[in-house]
């Protein structure tokens, strides 16, 4: 029972020990009982789960009970047969575990033994089944075996008959087998064209008749204009549209490729539109480009080149018409010559049974033969449209992948001639392979085309196409051969790909200076001339990398150095921040719109947010918001605001272009971006910090031009190149010129010098034949006098040639920049400036080194030697101070005056004499000499007369004697003691470099205006040579990236929506009717009048600007020059045409216009101001006389005998009007501030360049009435430019009237610092 409860799993009951240990025991009698007593025991013992009894109970039975001797069922039965019958159980269930162990793998393997089977028997019917089909399939083809035998007996009958057949067959698809997929894509693609024809030649004809004189990107501007046209109204077209892939012939164009036309699409097209315009083409070629192509391309026809110039012109041209030969008409200006008009109309008539024309009074045979070209020289001419009718204007300028091209074909020559000349030999290769090709397959198709009936037929026909297909693919062979070199060698190529594009921006950057000044033109061969030179003269290397980087730092500076040398000193610069800028653009290191943004502050006219610091000006403040309106400027706006003292900081600097910017801004913008920081809070230190910048960039030596350098500038020349000095005023390259050739060895009779002028011409002709022939130099003085003449010289210098020429002959010519002077002649030229040295030091110098002072007799023989020299001295300070004072813009001249060394040497010839004649120093005489007649006879300002004059008696009084006598308050500049001709020299020499304004009798913030206006000049020019900014290709600087006709319409909506509707002046008329005792009633409906006028022109232009871009109107060059004035945020000319002056950028120009009309409209509404707004009056001198008028008329005075007397008040609200005079309001003292306490004129505040005046009453009162008090009389200007013309009414256009202020300090003091009162500033 104990191994059944085992089995069953019931457990022992613990009981304890019977033997008496204490432990408990486990007995199995319990459970025993329990099991026995259990109904179902006997059903439970046969239902018993024997297959699944544990390993561990099994392993109990067999080592405890099994293995018992006791336990056997015989011993068992002796106890008890239920036993036995238990036992038995046990050991059978035991036995039953023991042999399942054993039999389960069987019985499962034999499962899986019967599953195979089952399944190989499957496999093995459907076996059966398949070969039972393959049978039958098998029995079928026997069958139709045995029917084709008997066909093949039938069919061997006619092999006979087809054998020749056969045999051409084979040969003609042996010949034209291989072109079956060719032929079969051709055909794809004709049917497509054949399909877009309609579009596609349609676009094509828009592109011949009105494209040609347009640049590439307007171009592709406007073909994916015509073509979304023509998608809209379901013409076919495709989809990318290409002149060439429609009009084009590729063997053509490679051949006008070899003849020198770029390869770019571009210049590719106006091959095209020339080939199939039907007018004669008019080129513009500034570069030569297309000059050079058509004599390449038409060499072999025996073209002839002419000019409208040439005495035979006429006659060459009637000849080449009559046999058909071409003609090259060059350098064209902007007339035509009228004879050529039958010419370019075609008037061709019919006369005796040929084709005839008439040529001015000659009729002449036509041949059909005959081409024609026409080319210019001129950059940007402007035809009139009866010309531009006539022909078919081309753009031939360069673009910059043809010139890529170009200079790489020209670097690879230099560096790998012989990769060059494999690769040109290819390319002629390769032509002639592509003409043959075409060739032949035209002679295929005809034969395929004219072949009547069965081809296989026609034994003539078969041996053409066969020899033809062999030579073709014999022709392939070759090509493939040729494209596969010529793609390795073009791998080669594109490693000197960098120097090309780098040189190629380079010359962009010099294409446009001439818009700066008409003398800053260069060539296109000039250009490849010095590039040339470059690769010849620049270090080697084995490295490529390290060999373009030399190449590209030396033909940088080489360049540099040779425009340098053709520049004024103000665009030296100008032209280094140029090459900087376009060359990191093209790197995407400068974003084009912050560079606009630098040029001009943006475009804004409202400023929402409110300046937040006293010391900022506003304009600053309205450039800051702009920028902050850019990426990654966004946010410094708010900074600005609540970092205000460190900003300030930066603002007070004397080197703010050096200052860490706050907020962390430094670390957020780099170099170029901090300039345009710069630009909003210190305009006046953008030079220095535009400085730095380029020196940052690419090196010190770009901010250092070469000096003047004569015997270099003749080594560049040759004998067929003149040599132009471009004057400017006070400098004259005659003495230099003269010491250099006598230096040469050509002096004396190998010199001839003739200043050109009327009748000048022949004289000049002869000089230069002479010279040409002897080899002398002729020095051809002041060109530009001699306008009418210089076509003939641009004719002479282009016959001048190495061949005809004596290699020792030079043409020097000097001239001011004209835009008369040849450009031919300018562009092959060798050009150089040479300026008067800049500086009081330098000047000084100039004047001791000058006749007659520099001559011991004279300096050393006066009289009086010890006076003499130091009013000498006197002297020649004033001469240098009066030019440098020029550089102070307005506040030192009205204007800029060209005082040179003549004036200086008969001035100190007239002082030599008086010291000699006179007893006495005649000061009075002396001064009204120099001041009134020598230097005075060029002044033609008085207030200018009257600063010339004070300067003069600084120095030519009797102070001037005494030692302790000193020109400024620094104590550093004196008439030095009497000592020998050196040591005034030494003396002058040793004086600062940086003279400090108060030697001219300026304030210190002096220095801040003329720094100013070195950044307005920088940056105005800098506009010039952008390209102008149009449509969908403009971005503008503050629009966030909108384009330039969405930043035109916006900004013209925003000032049309503003602006109000005209004054009604028959309303103002009716309620301010003309009365006798009140002229301001007139005078408001004159006013009104005149800003009528104005605002009808400002609304015009910019609804009809809208119109324009919207393509309604014609874009008229007026409406053009509006576009770009609204893109850079400046007036436009057409407003200024009828407006009042102002030098203010656009949006404040239309916040003060607006202004104007609204001080005028309260005026008529509520009545005459108490006090009126000076500056707000458009002919101000107008309201002056009608106060006077008023007073003369109420007190009946003759209205001759009255001037203004002038009280300043307090800055408060007048609730009345003065009973007389008028209060007036809005004047700006320029120069000086008004001491609001003390009533009087009183210094400048550091940095703060002008003050408010308060409101002023002007008193008519007699002239014997006007009490006399300490004052200065200072000039009412409208705006700070100071200068004006004399209109029609008798005054100035500028000019108002003289105030007298009061003054503690002498006039002479407010006289030397320029002081004047503005009516508006430039802000």
């Amino acid at each position: 029972m104990e191994a059944i409860c085992i089995l069953k799993g019931s457990k022992p009951d613990r009981i304890p020990d019977p033997s008496g240990s204490g432990k408990k025991i486990e007995d199995y009698w319990g459970p025993s009982k329990r099991l026995l007593g259990d109904m179902k025991f006997l059903d439970s013992l046969s239902t018993f789960d024997k297959d699944n009894i544990p390993v561990a109970v099994v392993k109990i039975i067999r080592t405890k009970y099994c293995t018992n001797p006791d336990f056997d069922p015989e011993k068992v039965k002796t106890a008890s047969n239920a036993a036995e019958g238990l036992c038995r159980w046990v050991l059978a269930m035991e036995a039953y575990d023991r042999v399942a162990k054993v039999v389960a793998p069987k019985k499962e393997a034999l499962a899986g033994a019967e599953t195979e089977l089952a399944t190989a028997m499957e496999a093995l019917e459907k076996k059966r089944a398949t070969l039972r089909e393959v049978q039958a399939k098998l029995k079928l083809l026997e069958d139709t075996l045995e029917a084709n035998k008997r066909k093949k007996a039938d069919l061997e009958n006619q092999v006979d008959l087809c054998s020749k057949k056969l045999d051409r067959a084979e040969k003609l698809i042996g010949g034209l087998g291989g072109e079956k997929d060719r032929w079969g894509q051709s055909a794809k693609e004709l049917a497509t064209r054949y399909l877009n024809l309609t579009g596609d030649i349609l676009i094509s004809s828009g592109v011949v008749a009105y494209l040609g004189a347009f640049t590439s990107a307007y171009r592709q501007d406007q073909i994916i204009e015509w073509v979304k046209t023509c998608k809209k109204l379901t013409i076919p077209c495709n989809d990318e549209f290409f002149l060439r892939e429609t009009l084009g012939d590729q063997v053509a164009i490679r051949t006008w490729n070899i003849a020198g036309l770029p390869t770019d699409n571009f210049s590719v097209d106006n091959g095209i539109i020339i080939s199939n315009a039907r007018r004669w083409p008019l080129m513009i070629d500034p570069q030569g480009q297309a000059n050079k192509w058509v004599k390449n391309m038409e060499k072999a026809n025996n073209l002839h080149v002419v000019k409208q110039s040439d005495g035979d012109f006429i006659r060459t041209l009637e000849n080449c018409i009559q046999f058909g030969t071409p003609v090259l008409l060059e350098n064209v200006g902007e007339d035509i010559d009228p004879v050529l008009e039958p010419l370019l109309l075609k008037q061709t008539f019919k006369q005796g049974g040929s084709i005839c024309i008439k040529l001015g009074d000659s009729t002449i045979e036509y041949s059909s033969d005959f081409r024609f070209y026409i080319t210019t020289k001129l950059r940007n001419p402007h035809y009139l449209p009866e010309t531009a009718v006539k022909v078919t204007l081309l753009n031939f300028m360069i673009t910059p992948e043809g010139l890529e091209d170009q200079l790489l074909g020209i670097v690879v020559t230099r560096e790998r001639p012989e990769l060059e000349e494999e690769k040109s030999a290819l390319i002629l290769q390769s032509a002639d392979n592509k003409r043959q090709l075409k060739e032949i397959e035209d002679k295929i198709l005809e034969v395929l085309s004219s072949s009547e009936g069965n081809i296989l037929e026609d034994e003539t026909a078969i041996k053409v196409l066969s020899s033809s297909k062999v030579l073709a693919n014999e022709i392939s062979e070759k090509q493939a051969i040729a494209e596969e070199t010529e793609k390795m060698i073009d791998d080669t190529r594109m490693g000197y790909k960098p120097i090309a594009v780098h040189s190629s921006i380079l010359f962009f950057s010099i294409a446009d200076l001439a818009n700066i000044e008409p003398m800053y033109q260069y060539s296109l061969p000039w250009f490849i001339s010095l590039f040339m030179g470059s690769i010849d003269n620049s270090e080697r290397s084995e490295n490529l990398v390290t060999r373009l980087q030399i190449l590209r730092e030396h033909f940088t500076y080489s360049l540099y150095c040779n425009i340098c040398r053709s520049l004024f000193e103000k665009d030296k610069l100008l032209f280094s921040l140029l090459l900087c800028i376009n060359l990191l653009t093209a790197t995407g290191e400068v974003d084009p719109q912050h560079w606009r943004f630098l040029l001009t502050g943006g475009i804004g006219l409202d400023n929402p947010h409110a300046n937040p610091a006293v010391w900022l000006p506003v304009k600053a403040w309205d450039e800051l918001c702009r920028l902050d309106e850019l990426k990654p400027f966004t946010g410094i706006r708010k900074d600005f605001i609540s970092l205000r003292d460190a900003w300030k900081s930066i603002y007070d600097s004397t080197e703010p272009h050096v200052e860490v910017l706050p907020g962390g801004w430094d670390e957020k913008l780099d170099e170029f971006q901090k300039l345009l920081v710069l630009r909003c809070l210190r305009p006046d230190k953008i030079v220095p910090g535009v400085q730095d910048f380029v020196t940052g960039k690419m090196g010190h030596i770009f901010i250092e031009p070469p000096p003047f350098d004569l015997p270099k500038t003749f080594q560049d020349s040759q004998c067929s190149t003149p040599i132009i000095f471009v004057l400017s005023p006070g400098a004259d390259p005659t003495v230099a010129l003269l010491k250099f050739a006598d230096d040469m060895g050509f002096g004396g009779s190998k010199l001839n010098s003739l200043s050109l002028g009327q009748g000048q011409g022949p004289i000049a002709i002869k000089l230069i034949e002479q010279g040409a022939k002897d080899g002398t130099w002729v020095v051809l003085q002041n060109c530009h006098l001699a306008v009418s003449w210089m076509p003939t010289l641009e004719k002479i210098c282009e016959e001048l040639n190495p061949e005809n020429t004596h290699p020792d002959f030079r043409l020097w010519l000097t001239s001011y920049p004209s835009d008369n002077f040849p450009v031919s002649v300018l562009q092959n030229g060798v050009k150089m400036t040479n300026e008067p040295p800049k500086g009081l030091r330098a000047n000084i110098v100039r004047s001791y080194l000058s006749d007659p002072i520099c001559d011991p007799e004279f300096f050393e023989g006066a009289k009086k030697s010890k006076e003499f020299k130091k009013l000498l001295y006197g002297l020649c300070f004033f001469h240098a101070l009066v030019q440098e004072r020029r550089k102070f813009g307005p506040i030192g001249w009205n204007i800029p005056y060209e005082f040179n060394e003549t004036d200086l040497r008969i001035s100190v010839q007239q002082l030599s004499m008086f010291l000699n004649e006179y007893e006495e120093i005649p000061f009075e005489a002396v001064t009204y000499l120099t001041g009134e007649c020598n230097y005075g006879g060029r002044v033609t300002d008085g207030w200018d007369r009257r600063t010339l004059i004070t300067q003069l008696e600084r120095f030519y009084c009797p102070a001037i004697l005494d030692e302790m006598y000193r020109f400024d308050s620094t104590h550093v500049y004196y008439a030095p003691p009497d000592g020998d001709y050196d040591s005034y020299l030494a003396y002058t020499r040793g004086l600062p470099l940086v003279i400090p304004p108060s030697v001219f009798g300026m304030h210190s913030n002096a220095d801040i205006t003329k720094d100013q206006a070195e950044t307005n000049q920088l940056f105005d020019s800098i506009l010039l040579t952008q390209i102008k900014v149009h449509g969908s290709k403009a971005r503008a600087s503050s629009s966030g990236g909108k384009s330039g006709d969405e930043v035109v319409s916006d900004v013209a909506a925003d000032i049309l929506s503003k602006l109000p509707p005209n004054f009604d002046t028959d309303a103002v008329l009716r309620k301010y009717p003309t009365d006798y005792s009140q002229s301001m009633n007139t005078v408001l409906v004159q006013e009104m009048g005149r800003f009528n006028k104005l605002l009808s022109s400002v609304r015009s232009s910019l609804i009809n600007i809208q119109k324009a871009i919207r393509g309604l109107v014609v874009m008229s060059s007026d409406l053009e020059e509006v576009f770009v004035s609204i893109l850079k945020g400046k007036i436009p000319g057409l407003w200024m045409q009828h407006s009042y002056p102002s030098l203010k950028p656009l949006g404040s120009y239309v916040n003060d216009f607006l202004a104007r009309l609204k001080f005028l409209q309260d005026w008529y509404e509520s009545g005459p101001p108490n006090v009126f707004w000076l500056s707000g009056f458009y002919f101000t001198q107008a309201f002056l006389t009608g106060a006077q008028q008023n007073y003369a008329r109420k007190y009946a005075i003759p209205i001759d005998l009255l001037e203004y007397d002038y009280e300043m008040l307090e800055d408060r609200d007048y609730g009345f009007p003065p009973e007389d005079g008028v209060y007036v309001r809005g004047l700006f003292l320029d120069g000086a501030r008004w001491d609001r306490k003390a009533g009087v004129l009183a210094e400048s505040l550091p940095k703060v360049l002008y003050d408010t005046m308060p409101v002023i009453w002007l008193k008519p009162l007699k002239r014997s009435d006007i009490p006399e008090r300490p004052c200065y009389v200072t000039p009412v200007y409208k705006t700070s430019e100071r200068r004006g013309t004399l209109s029609t009414t008798g005054h100035s256009t500028n000019f108002v009237l003289s105030m007298k202020v009061p003054s503690d300090k002498p006039p002479e003091h407010w006289v030397c610092r320029g002081v004047a009162l503005l009516c508006q500033l430039d802000n």
